[in-house]
């Protein structure tokens, strides 16, 4: 705040403030405490709201736990309530997209970081945010006419001869979410990408040449040096990827299977087909709880830090 003063002057850094406050009031805090007052309330019609049925209760979560139905793991039978199950695909599905990211990434970040020509590197980062120039829903959609039965990309691989027959890829080659994950990878890509483009950008490259010159192997170098040295912009592209892939809503909507279900999807169908807002406000809380603690495990697990994350 003193820094902000001196630059500022006590007007304007006072109007900065203001700003930031109305817009963390009005369009964060507000909306979100009346959801969370809501989902606690029963669903009623118009006339009994307020009344002696309007009372606060746990019941919208626990139908969280609600219609077991009958699934396996790794060949063992079990039940678990439907939209558990949704959730637990939802949330291994958003870890492999932040997975297949970070491997499409990486090589790349440490490209633009440390190898390219400088005078080639604006072209490249402008090459790169193209995509973004077209909206989520176009990309979409262009997915979706690649991934058809008759599309291109079925034509170019049986052109090539690497597939006998056309494949139907939207119904799940290899799992029910192979072209939602797909569409998530390239919708969210750029955005662990730039993360660790940063930090890696960061490095001395004095440590890296020190690394080789001591005898170190190229993949020894970028695991005591570079990637040590990329852990917060890492932490910051894998938390923005997971959350914004397990926050999707578009994507799983114009690229799924018969078989799969995104749990935001499930949130759309309780407050828009339903009409249900308590259920849906109910699910957003739980979501956004749970989705949190995965984050905090996984942030334990790898021994990052929130401050890593926010640098």
């Amino acid at each position: 705040m003193q820094d902000l003063l001196r630059r500022y002057g006590a007007t304007l850094t006072g109007t900065f403030v203001l700003l930031v406050a109305f817009w963390l009031l009005a369009l964060v805090i507000l909306p979100n405490v009346t959801l969370f007052e809501a989902s606690f309330r029963p669903y009623l019609p118009v006339v009994d709201v307020g009344g002696p049925k309007d009372t606060y209760s746990f019941d919208n979560y626990r139908k969280f736990l609600n219609n077991p139905v009958d699934t396996s793991f790794l060949g063992i039978s079990f039940q678990l309530p439907i939209h558990t199950i949704t959730f637990l695909n939802t949330v291994l599905f958003s870890a492999l997209v932040t997975f297949i990211t970070f491997v499409m990434s990486y090589p790349l970040a440490y490209y633009l970081a440390k190898i390219v020509n400088p005078r080639a590197l604006p072209t490249l980062v402008l090459l790169l945010f193209v995509p973004l120039w077209v909206s989520e829903a176009l990309r979409a959609f262009a997915w979706y006419i690649i991934l058809t039965f008759n599309g291109p990309l079925n034509a170019a691989l049986v052109g090539m001869g690497l597939l006998d027959a056309p494949v139907r890829w939207q119904n799940g080659v290899f799992t029910a979410y192979d072209a939602i994950v797909i569409g998530l990878v390239y919708t969210y890509v750029l955005f662990m990408l730039f993360p660790i483009y940063g930090s890696i950008q960061s490095l001395d490259t004095n440590q890296i040449e020190a690394s080789e010159d001591l005898g170190a192997k190229w993949w020894q170098t970028h695991w005591r040096v570079i990637l040590p040295h990329a852990k917060p912009g890492i932490a910051s592209g894998c938390v923005m990827v997971f959350m914004l892939s397990a926050g999707s809503l578009l994507v799983p909507s114009v690229l799924p299977s018969t078989k799969s279900n995104w749990f935001t999807q499930t949130i759309q169908v309780w407050m828009l087909e339903s009409q249900d807002w308590n259920t849906g406000a109910a699910y957003s809380f739980l979501y956004i709880l749970l989705c949190t603690v995965v984050v905090t495990l996984v942030m334990w697990a790898f021994k990052v830090k929130l401050s890593d994350i926010a640098k």
